[in-house]
């Protein structure tokens, strides 16, 4: 049963858009049950529309539970709504939205909860100055970090160690530390170092003195004897630890690691357990989101809840951030016997989630009915479309159109126009060669990593509201 059987539901739109909408909607409501009334104001471009102009212009609705205004119109919704007692709402910028925004499935009421810690290690921190890491490690904790690992160099010994974790747990923040060195490692402790990074059989003998928990491995990456033989020691010494297997790069033993981790969880099923998951996002070329969604998956069904990251590679220099969003998936997915899908689209960077299509004869409708010279612009079927009034052109290459442009209407576009053409063009073809949806005067969508834009086009309509008084 859908939603919204039997729920009537107002749309008001402009002349120019009316058809498309009907185009979405009487599908749209045989599907879902819902009664649908069209109301068409007179005003050709919907995006000028105001709750003034409107306040002025429409028939209140008396048979409605909702009502639906363009996603561009502007003005205090309040003015509407001292009219009428059924509810107003701005629908999605473009009316293509209608389906997802009517039909689109509620995020869960506990959606968001997670049991992985993420450490992410701060890189040769003795090549650091201490306010350089503070800022690494603010920045960091802002991404979704819960520790900050502080890299000291193989080889030497980082006399400032102590000094650095002192001002980072001063600061609220919670610190482990990595290194091989027993100096290091006790400079660090003592100043409040709460996890050391790693203890094997090289210096298994010192993790007592350090009170702190520490994360044990084996003396070799495929050697389990040895892990045992770790593992046996410090429990018999009192000290607290995690078990990590060591996860390997693709080529030097990727699957075998993996089964090492499902082994280990069948030998010591109650124990904390790690995965240094850096060592595939930082040694795949690939981009770390899909890789780090994958581990963290995998460390949710093992009950591995700590893994470690880091941010070195360009394309993982966001893997922290990602590792966020994928443990609350991961969480959510196994706590409720559930894919992780449609829930959160934030890891959805390269593609989108789904392309809306314009069909074909709704653009060339849309070329018949525009009275004005402003540009629209699509890209559709691996073609940009430049609509204007008496002027429909497209081609894949955004140079020929804008050529069209200059031979058969040159006096159509100024310096700051002819620039704006050439920026939405552009993000037209890159939405064409990725596969993504382009709406004209919207960001493309990159998941979480999506920069919200200005809309050139409601500032320079901003002007046009003023005047507008009725349809032209």
């Amino acid at each position: 049963m859908s939603a919204l059987e039997g729920i009537r539901l107002h749309f008001i739109t402009g002349k120019l858009a009316a058809d498309a909408l009907r185009a979405v909607v009487e599908p749209l409501s045989a599907q879902m049950k819902f009664v649908a009334t069209i109301e068409v104001l007179p005003i050709t471009v919907a995006a000028l529309m105001t709750t003034d102009w409107i306040q002025k212009n429409w028939q209140p609705p008396q048979a409605a539970d909702r009502i639906i205004l363009p996603g561009y119109c502007a003005g205090d919704l309040n003015r509407l709504q001292s009219q009428t007692d059924v509810p107003c709402e701005l629908g999605p910028r473009d009316l293509r939205s209608l389906p997802d925004y009517l039909g689109g499935t509620p995020t869960p009421s506990d959606y968001g909860q997670h049991d992985i810690e993420i450490i992410a290690e701060i890189n040769h921190a003795p090549r650091m100055t201490l306010e350089e890491i503070v800022a690494a490690a603010r920045a960091l904790i802002a991404d979704g970090a819960d520790v900050i690992d502080v890299g000291c160099d193989p080889g030497s010994v980082w006399s400032e160690v102590g000094p650095v974790t002192a001002a980072l747990r001063d600061l609220g923040v919670r610190v482990s530390v990595d290194s091989f060195s027993n100096e290091e490692v006790a400079a660090a402790t003592a100043a409040g170092a709460e996890l050391v990074l790693s203890v094997n059989g090289s210096n298994l003998s010192a993790a007592a003195d350090w009170n702190c928990e520490v994360v044990v491995i084996p003396d070799t990456p495929a050697d389990l004897q040895s892990l045992d033989r770790n593992i046996e020691s410090l429990a018999a010494a009192g000290v607290d630890f995690r078990i990590d297997p060591i996860l390997e790069p693709i080529g030097c033993g990727f699957a075998a690691s993996i089964q090492r981790y499902m082994e280990i969880r069948r030998r010591y099923p109650d124990a904390p357990m790690m995965m240094g998951i850096g060592n595939l996002t930082e040694l795949t070329d690939c981009d770390s989101a899909g890789l780090n969604m994958m581990l963290i998956a995998i460390c949710q069904e093992l009950s591995i809840r700590s893994v470690l990251t880091t941010q070195v590679i360009h394309w993982a220099r966001s893997s922290v951030r990602e590792c966020d969003v994928a443990r609350q998936l991961a969480y959510h997915a196994i706590h409720h016997n559930t894919v992780p899908k449609r829930l959160d689209d934030r890891l959805i960077m390269l593609r989108d989630t789904h392309v809306v299509p314009q069909p074909s004869e709704q653009l060339a409708l849309l070329a018949e009915q525009i009275r004005d010279r402003n540009y629209r612009i699509f890209a559709e079927r691996g073609e940009i479309h430049l609509i204007s009034r008496q002027f429909h052109v497209l081609d894949c290459d955004p140079f020929v159109l804008f050529q069209r442009v200059l031979d058969e209407r040159p006096d159509s576009v100024d310096p700051a126009h002819a620039f704006y053409l050439g920026y939405e063009m552009a993000k037209a073809a890159t939405a064409l060669a990725l596969g993504k949806q382009y709406r004209q005067d919207e960001a493309l969508q990159w998941g979480m990593l999506t920069v919200p834009e200005d809309s050139h086009r409601l500032r320079r309509t901003a002007a046009a509201r003023k005047k507008q008084q009725h349809d032209d």
